[in-house]
């Protein structure tokens, strides 16, 4: 009885896991979100794009050569995905500058994200910097594989 107990455990969680890796469970698990992927023409990089895309979020692919970024980006919207590029070379600093500045050049995009973030604004990096000092800290010694999301009240969970 005891290993039917657990087969049966076993058959539920291996489902469990089935499902969520199908994306049965959930649609669009990455709705209102911007994923910055780079060197995301091709390969694996390109594959993750695709699939943050698939799962909801909009995109934002480069690479270090524009006519890189132009396929992959015509590639992905011809699948009807949410996706923009640009250029950049991620040992520059004004070129990885120019990548974080790209969903948010769009006014309409950038309110849109205001409006399903709970606190109405978007984050700075120093939102993130707080965290951190504290899970380096000794206040965190006893904090263990957590995860904790600095979202300005987005729904995360994944």
């Amino acid at each position: 009885m005891h290993k039917t107990g657990l087969l049966g455990l076993c058959a539920r969680a291996w489902n469990s896991v089935r499902m969520a890796s199908s994306g049965m469970t959930r649609r669009d698990p990455l709705a209102n979100k911007v994923a910055l992927v780079t060197a995301s023409t091709d390969g694996i990089g390109f594959a993750i794009a695709r699939r943050l895309a698939q799962d909801g979020a909009h995109v934002v692919v480069s690479s270090r050569k524009q006519q890189n970024v132009d396929q992959a980006v015509a590639t992905l919207q011809g699948e009807g995905l949410s996706v923009t590029g640009t250029v950049c070379h991620v040992g520059k600093a004004e070129d990885r500058e120019r990548l974080v500045a790209t969903l948010w050049m769009d006014k309409e995009k950038q309110e849109s994200m205001k409006e399903t973030l709970q606190i109405r604004r978007l984050g700075e990096p120093e939102d993130c910097a707080g965290i951190v000092s504290f899970l380096c800290s000794e206040d965190a010694s006893y904090i263990t594989g957590e995860t904790v999301v600095v979202g300005g009240g987005t729904p995360s969970r994944l």
